[in-house]
This record gives structure tokens, sequence and C-alpha cells, in this order.
């Protein structure tokens, strides 16, 4: 299968601490990977460098076999590659639909005009919706998002990002700060996502039983180093990633 991410020798160091150590590892397309480790493995740190958020101090990116090691975040989001973060990022102050519609309107090259008035833009807006229904968020498409429960932010968050027409989201703790009740609810929208196939989904998650649901394949850095690939059943079964977690795993206290 395809790769449409690749990362080669990547590395990044802050002082004297290597916090991405030479990680060479590829991402299949339309595949579900989870990554995960310790804390301080550098999960995260590792994120930043495949969307730009960091520059590496040595290795390379490649999306699709085209090196963007250099591009901007935003450069990064064109080509396809959207990231949500642990903190919710949308317009407070506008409606749900309204963040989402904006976000198409984005993609298609149409600017936002204070003066104009959205209904010019049906097509957007009816866009905008089908994304609100695909994340179980169509329901609340009036409502102001800073109003929202935490866990229906992240929601519009990853709409937000469905309607830039991301080929490849990079969530990081989607069901971070989420009550019990909420998580569920993130999880269905992420299933949904999966199941129409047509977009790779990269995840850093604590969770080891959704990782163990969702996941073709998943990724163990430790120390900033990638520790072990391989499916699910394959990693929970490798002595190497056991031994590291000191028996972690298995108490679903990963991070």
């Amino acid at each position: 299968m395809a790769s449409i991410i690749e990362t080669k020798d990547l590395t990044i160091m802050f002082g004297g601490h290597t916090a991405v150590d030479h990680v060479n590892f590829s991402v299949s397309e339309n595949q579900f990977t989870s990554i995960i480790g310790p804390n301080g493995a550098g999960k995260t740190t590792f994120f930043n460098l495949l969307s730009g958020q960091l520059r590496p101090t040595s290795g390379e990116v490649y999306f699709k076999g085209e090196n963007i090691t250099k591009l901007s975040p935003t450069a990064r989001t064109r080509k396809g590659i959207g990231r949500s973060f642990q903190i919710t990022n949308v317009f407070p102050n506008l409606t749900v639909l309204e963040n989402v519609r904006l976000a198409v309107q984005s993609q298609a090259g149409v600017r936002y005009q204070m003066l104009a008035h959205f209904r010019k833009h049906k097509k957007f807006e009816e866009k905008a919706l089908n994304i609100l229904a695909l994340v179980l968020l169509d329901n609340k498409a009036g409502q102001i998002a800073k109003n929202l429960a935490h866990g229906e932010k992240r929601k519009l968050e990853i709409a937000m990002l469905l309607a830039l027409e991301t080929e490849v989201l990079l969530l990081d703790e989607p069901t971070a700060g989420m009550s019990v009740e909420e998580v569920p609810a993130i999880l269905e929208v992420i299933k949904q996502i999966k199941a129409e196939g047509n977009r790779t989904i990269v995840l850093i998650e604590h969770k080891m039983d959704m990782i163990l649901d969702l996941s073709d394949e998943v990724m163990v850095l430790f120390n900033g180093a990638l520790l072990a690939t391989g499916t699910p059943d394959e990693i929970m079964n490798n002595e190497t990633v056991q031994s590291a977690y000191l028996g972690g795993l298995h108490n679903g206290n990963a991070s």
C-alpha cells in the first residue's frame, strides 16, 4: 500500500536534549495509525514536525513523495494535512455552521465578505451541513460555538478540518479534557470518518482500548526514538514494548 506521509531520519534537538531521534516512519494511505509512548516520548513533538509547527534539526518529511520539510503549517494544510490540537481551536463567537462554512469557503478560495449575505454562497452552507451531520453536530448548527460542551467543540474542530478537504487528519488526543460521558460521541465521529475510507488518520491518544479498537497500525515512540511498529496485536505482544512500559500497556496507562 502506498505511503502518504513519510519521515526520513527525522530529528529535533532542544539544547542538548534530542526530543525526536532519527525517526524513519511511513503512514499508509487511508489507514488508521496510532502513536503511543510513555510521557515525554516525543509524540506531540513528532506531530509538530509533521504539521510544520516545528522545523527539524535534521531529516525530512515527505507528503505523497514531495519533500515538505520547509513548508509552513498553512502550506501543509493546503497540501492536505490537517492538525487538531489538545486545546480546541474554533471561532468562539460564530455559530457552529458559520465556523464550518468559513472553512468550506476558504478551501474554495472565496474570501469572507462582511457585507455579503451568506445565502449568496448556499452551496457552501449545504456542504457545511453535510459535514456537521458526519460529526454528529447538525442539530447544533445554529448554536454559538463558545456555548458548546468541550466534547462538541472537539467535534467542531474535526468538522473544520474535514471542510478544508484534508486527506490526512493528525488528531492529537481528541478525548483530552473530556468527561467519561463525552468520550463515546467523539469515538463515534472518528469511527464514521474511518468508515468512509477516504482519509488517512494519525492519532495520539492515551486510551489503549480506543487505539486497539480503531488502529490498523501502531507506532511506539520511546525517548524520542521509534521503538516498534505493527498491528495492535503485534504491539501488545511485543516484549520490547512491554518492557518499555513496565506493564503499563496492560494497565491502560499508556500515554
